[in-house]
């Protein structure tokens, strides 16, 4: 090709690389970064799946109706958290956020999503709770109690739960098992699912 020609072609084609570049990069997306702080917020898209990666603590995760995703640290050691980070990356009714960093022991943590929305959680270690939650849990904690408020059994679709070394107590489901990798699952007439696991430690779904 005629070099002359090939510079204008060239520039021409940069161009509508970058045209293309934000709407690759897609519109609605959102990242939120903060250290340090007791107090964590952020509006997401009403229907959003949400994901939660958190560190270990003695954790409660309830709904809410305002659409935020919320978190509040309290404890012994709330005033040693100068390296406890948030991170929340938000695009396409997808919402993810991850606490990690702060002292060791002696932290308390409540996290409020929406109340119906799609909820993943893995948590590494700590006490658990999950209330007020209308819709599908998909809940993971290594070691430690996780305690699940189920609402009515009738609401699930698939209910899976299951313990490494611990105790399920599932008497909303009729099911109690105690021991080494023990779990059970269930079929429903609803439309949403629950999965619940626990490594080494108690889970109850009540």
């Amino acid at each position: 090709m005629n070099r002359p020609l090939l510079k204008p072609i060239l520039s021409s084609l940069c161009a509508l690389a970058l045209i293309a570049l934000p709407a690759l990069a897609g519109p609605d997306k959102t990242e939120i970064s903060e250290r340090g702080v007791p107090h964590f917020e952020a509006q997401i898209p009403s229907g959003s799946r949400v994901a939660l990666h958190l560190r270990a603590g003695e954790i409660r995760i309830l709904g809410s109706e305002d659409g935020k995703l919320t978190v509040d640290i309290s404890g012994k050691n709330k005033n040693n958290i100068d390296d406890l980070r948030y991170r929340l990356a938000s695009s396409g009714g997808n919402a993810e956020l991850h606490v990690s960093g702060g002292p060791r022991n002696d932290l308390n943590i409540e996290v409020h999503v929406p109340r119906n929305c799609e909820l993943y959680a893995r948590i590494s270690a700590g006490d658990v709770t999950l209330e007020n939650h209308i819709g599908s849990k998909d809940v993971e904690l290594h070691a430690g109690d996780l305690t699940i408020s189920v609402g009515n059994p009738a609401d699930y679709s698939h209910i899976e739960a299951s313990v490494d070394a611990g105790d399920i107590d599932g008497s909303p489901f009729g099911e109690s098992h105690s021991g080494l990798f023990r779990s059970f699952k269930k079929s429903g007439p609803g439309k949403f699912t629950l999965h619940a696991h626990v490594g080494a430690g108690d889970l109850t779904l009540k």
